[in-house]
């Protein structure tokens, strides 16, 4: 078989070298969850992968529950389509749990509290009602229970495990909650192996080229349940050897590519970076402190021709979009050129007028 360009079969089948979908939970469906800790920046990841969205769009389908933010695979938030969340936390929960139980531990956070926390929360939300994380915290508080900043997230975070509450829309600039079974549609059950291999079959489908240890990372799963999953799934796949490793992708891949030199400016925690255990092939060793001196490129990067050739910041006014761009080495006037057009880009899907882009040398 024809040697591999990871990274530009990644950018094809995550969509965003060309754009297939046209609604945000079409896009969340295809990539099974997204990475949204960062709201602002997740919205942006789902505009690069649509056709013509806006940011007004993607916070529309939000607020009306098209797709919904919780912490599900890995113990972060996740953007996932409604329909998708109750076999995945059914899956996920307990191994997040493990990664969160010495914390709560810590915490003095226990089974009475949580159900303590539950019924304050039901009678607080019930009828439909959203409510910021201000106002539940104080309800809390209210009740007896002490809500210092990381004891509310865990609170929160394990009532999101146990389908009790979820994302609401945004009242203003914050975040709510809702109750999750008045907001999550009821789905068909799914038993454990169905689980793993729906989610696998998601995983490879939309983020291959890429190895059983970059789906254990992505989906926070045991690496036995990672490798049942896939080899539930595999003959939807075909295997390449390739740099040392056994990269995965769908049969009906089109391997034949050809190098892109399109910028993306790409948001943090993107899955076009975080998705992958191993992110070797889409930097250079000698940029990898430049992109993030932590080692984990959880910064906003451009990617030009495939790999990260800087770091980028912004600012947003009424009007304006400023961002300064810092590439690792001088830019062609041809790259210059399509980092002009990402940003444009990125201007629209804000739906601001102004644009002050700065390249910094």
């Amino acid at each position: 078989m024809t040697a591999l360009n990871i990274n530009q079969l990644r950018l094809q089948n995550q969509y965003l070298a060309h754009q297939r979908f046209t609604k945000p939970a079409d896009i969340v469906r295809w990539l099974g969850a997204v990475q949204a800790q960062d709201y602002s920046g997740a919205k942006w990841a789902l505009g690069q992968r649509l056709k013509g969205a806006t940011d007004k769009i993607i916070e529309k389908a939000f607020t009306n529950g098209d797709i919904i933010r919780t912490h599900v695979l890995r113990p972060t938030w996740h953007f996932v389509a409604p329909e998708d969340l109750r076999w995945m936390l059914d899956l996920t929960a307990k191994r997040i749990r493990m990664h969160t139980a010495t914390r709560l531990r810590f915490m003095e956070l226990n089974d009475a509290i949580f159900t303590k926390c539950a019924v304050i929360i039901t009678r607080l939300l019930e009828g439909g009602k959203q409510l910021a994380r201000t106002d539940i915290a104080e309800a809390l508080k209210q009740g007896g229970i002490p809500t210092n900043e990381q004891r509310f997230v865990h609170i929160m975070m394990e009532l999101e495990l146990q389908q009790l509450i979820c994302s609401g829309g945004r009242e203003g600039k914050q975040l709510t909650y809702a109750l999750f079974d008045e907001r999550v549609p009821k789905a068909p059950v799914f038993s454990k192996d169905e689980a793993l291999a729906t989610l696998a079959e998601r995983y490879f489908t939309a983020h291959g080229p890429a190895t059983l240890q970059d789906y254990t990372w992505w989906s926070g799963l045991t690496v036995a349940d990672a490798k049942l999953g896939l080899e539930m799934a595999k003959e939807k796949f075909v295997s390449v050897e390739q740099n040392r490793a056994v990269y995965w992708i769908a049969r009906n891949s089109d391997i034949e590519t050809s190098r892109s030199s399109s910028a993306y400016l790409l948001p943090n925690y993107d899955e076009y970076i975080v998705s992958y255990k191993d992110r070797s092939s889409v930097i250079k060793e000698k940029d990898m402190s430049k992109a993030d001196p932590r080692g984990t490129i959880f910064n906003h990067t451009l990617i030009i021709g495939e790999k990260v050739t800087g770091i980028w910041k912004r600012e947003i006014t009424k009007k304006a979009l400023e961002i300064e761009i810092f590439p690792f080495r001088p830019l062609s006037k041809a790259a210059e050129a399509s980092v002009n057009a990402a940003a444009g880009r990125y201007r629209r899907f804000l739906g601001l007028k102004e644009l002050k882009l700065t390249i910094k040398a």
